[in-house]
């Protein structure tokens, strides 16, 4: 297939018509790599950021739900972990399937389209009659949510200059610490409406989405995948639209190969898709347990009463959140490798302490809920970063679809199992079992992590 002329290659959006401050024509291969963060730049990282802000207010919302839904439907505590974990295993899904198409038909085109998926099956939640509906919409809302995040962390990752990657997709684990306490403060708003409360709460997510469908109309296609298609005349294209007329698809290096789906599981690639796959698993697991059925958690813990245990989970999201900024600056100045094992090591101890004295009083039992939340957030930024870093462009959303589908499997797991445990066993057994979870995620960091910071997309992907 010819290429598309390049007056069309390259639609209105978030782009820059001049060249970012610090580069010229004459910069060479560096030119994307070292160029200066641009208003391109910034503009493309809000828009990436839009879908992990809805997986975690669209995730929260469900725990908040269940508050109502529960009493209201008569569930038990395995229904309660199904609806929990529908959306989980819905990104499963999304992640594998979607990355792989990414890698095969381009970033671009599901760029917008998953956020319209979105937005219908929100809207659809508030009128189900049933658990039944409800776990079926659950499962296609979260293939949506799954889908955009091999989406877009490839697009972004693809035009990151190197000394702002890391925080650049960082960003998108700290909306998602965002959106998640958004779910529990709107949740304690929108309970209080009545009896269909829920109903709102689940159905709030399509605004955000909507907005964001029409924020993304227009972003390019990604130049590092056009030129591995062969498409060389659009991704010149695009790469004078955002760098300038000086830029070449000369600065993007040797191009990588069409995407092959078994290339994630061989040699080099595939010890990195086992530690990619297993620290994600280690790290999300605790985390999707707490934040989903933190309000029963504060409950039976004595942390907050029936009528504040959803603000006292707000609470809790902005503490994660707060331990997301903390190490956000921390990725250019110290290397991935260290971060992670310091910061899984920090976050294991509050857990495995809280697992052997359940009994404690709230004021220590709150402090170590703290330490753990904050520590978290090291593990949780390079969750979209080392997979991106990791994986060339022929197969990197296919890498991302696969990691995040493997996190989300032990996440509905942990998920479906929370409630349940909390009932047979108790809060001590249950955040043992969570401790000794991320106790594996800490072992295998310091057994496979590699160090990606301060080079290239190109030689950090490279076998």
């Amino acid at each position: 297939m010819s290429p598309s002329p390049a007056s069309s290659a390259v639609p209105s959006g978030p782009t820059a018509t001049t060249p970012p401050p610090g580069t010229t024509e004459s910069s060479g291969r560096d030119l994307l790599e070292d160029s200066r963060l641009s208003s391109f730049h910034r503009r493309l990282t809000v828009y990436s950021a839009g879908g992990p802000f809805l997986d975690g207010l669209i995730l929260g919302a469900i725990g908040v739900a269940l508050t109502q839904l529960g009493p209201k439907w008569n569930l038990g505590g395995v229904w309660e972990g199904l609806l929990a974990a529908a959306a989980l295993l819905g990104l499963l899904v999304g992640g594998t399937v979607f990355g792989f198409v990414t890698d095969r038909f381009g970033r671009h085109i599901m760029y917008t389209i998953d956020l319209a998926a979105i937005v219908v099956f929100s809207v659809a939640q508030a009128f189900v009659s049933g658990p039944e509906q409800l776990l079926v919409l659950r499962f296609l809302i979260g293939i949506a949510v799954g889908a955009d995040y091999p989406i877009a962390t490839s697009l972004l990752a693809e035009f990151s200059p190197r000394k702002h990657r890391g925080a650049m997709l960082g960003v998108l684990t700290v909306m998602w610490s965002l959106g998640s306490a958004a779910a529990y403060l709107l949740g304690d708003l929108l309970l209080k409406l009545g009896p269909d409360g829920w109903r709102w709460l689940l159905a709030c997510p399509a605004v955000p989405a909507a907005v964001l469908v029409l924020m993304r109309m227009g972003t390019p296609e990604s130049p590092r995948w056009l030129l591995s298609q062969g498409r060389v005349e659009e991704a010149q294209a695009v790469m004078r639209k955002v760098f300038g007329p000086g830029a070449s698809v000369a600065d993007l290096g040797t191009p990588a190969e069409p995407a092959r789906f078994t290339a994630v599981f061989r040699g080099a690639y595939g010890r990195r898709t086992v530690f990619v796959s297993v620290f994600w698993a280690c790290s999300v697991m605790p985390i999707y347990a707490i934040y989903a059925f933190g309000p029963q958690l504060l409950t039976a813990m004595g942390l907050a009463g029936e009528d504040s245990s959803n603000l006292g989970s707000g609470v809790i999201s902005l503490v994660f959140l707060a331990g997301c900024v903390a190490f956000l600056p921390l990725l250019g100045r110290y290397g991935r490798r260290p971060l992670l094992i310091v910061s899984f090591a920090a976050a294991t101890v509050p857990l495995l302490l809280l697992g052997f004295f359940p009994d404690l009083s709230p004021a220590p039992t709150g402090l170590l809920f703290a330490v753990y939340a904050i520590a978290i957030g090291g593990p949780t930024l390079l969750q979209w970063i080392y997979p991106n870093e990791l994986f060339p462009t022929g197969f990197r959303a296919t890498a991302v679809g696969i990691g995040t589908g493997f996190s989300r499997v032990a996440a509905a797991a942990g998920t479906f199992l929370t409630p349940i445990a909390l009932g047979q066993w108790g809060v001590g057994p249950t955040l043992l079992l969570a401790g000794g979870v991320s106790l594996v995620g800490t072992l295998v960091s310091v057994a496979l992590a590699p160090e990606t910071r301060g080079v290239s997309l190109e030689s950090s992907s490279a076998a």
